[in-house]
């Protein structure tokens, strides 16, 4: 039984949300799956991952072959580097401390990574709110320009007359 790690597509029309599953090859996209080990919300910016990276792993000791896809969201989880790893230990190329602490300096620099995008992307939108803001201000003060000397003339002109 061949099993493939691949998403499986769940939301409504054009707000998709997927589960990564362990699922035999031969079964539909949507159909019946062996493991469910996480969901993939492309939907948020950044796109929102939620994995269980040892059981992704245990299916990929087992055999299991990820999709594209699937295979992209593992690795930037980690859970194909923690697979690595743990070839690599039972290669007897490092042991389980080393391995450990490789990953967890890798999941720390990856989860900065993270939390820049995220700060840079709420920075861009202040900056955008705030020079939106300031046009409205301009434009606003333009239009009361406008129409503050419309009103003065008429003053004007209605004294002039009053006068006469």
């Amino acid at each position: 039984m061949p099993v493939k790690i691949r998403l499986q597509r769940h939301g409504k029309k054009g707000k998709p949300y997927y589960w990564i599953v362990a699922a035999d090859s031969r079964s539909k996209r949507d159909g019946k799956y062996l493991e469910k080990l996480g969901a993939y919300n492309p939907n948020t910016n950044p796109a929102t991952i939620e994995l269980n990276v040892d059981g992704a792993v245990t299916w990929l000791q087992n055999g299991a072959q990820p999709t594209d896809t699937a295979k992209a969201i593992l690795s930037y989880k980690g859970a194909m580097l923690k697979n690595h790893l743990a070839g690599g230990v039972r290669k007897g190329a490092l042991t389980e401390e080393q391995a450990e602490t490789k990953f967890n300096a890798w999941l720390e620099e990856k989860t900065a990574k993270i939390a820049a995008k995220t700060d840079g992307l709420s920075k861009a939108d202040a900056d955008a709110r705030a020079k939106a803001l300031d046009a409205e201000k301009v434009v606003n003060e333009a239009r009361i320009a406008a129409a503050a000397p419309v009103v003065e003339e008429v003053a004007e002109e209605t004294a002039s007359n009053e006068e006469e």
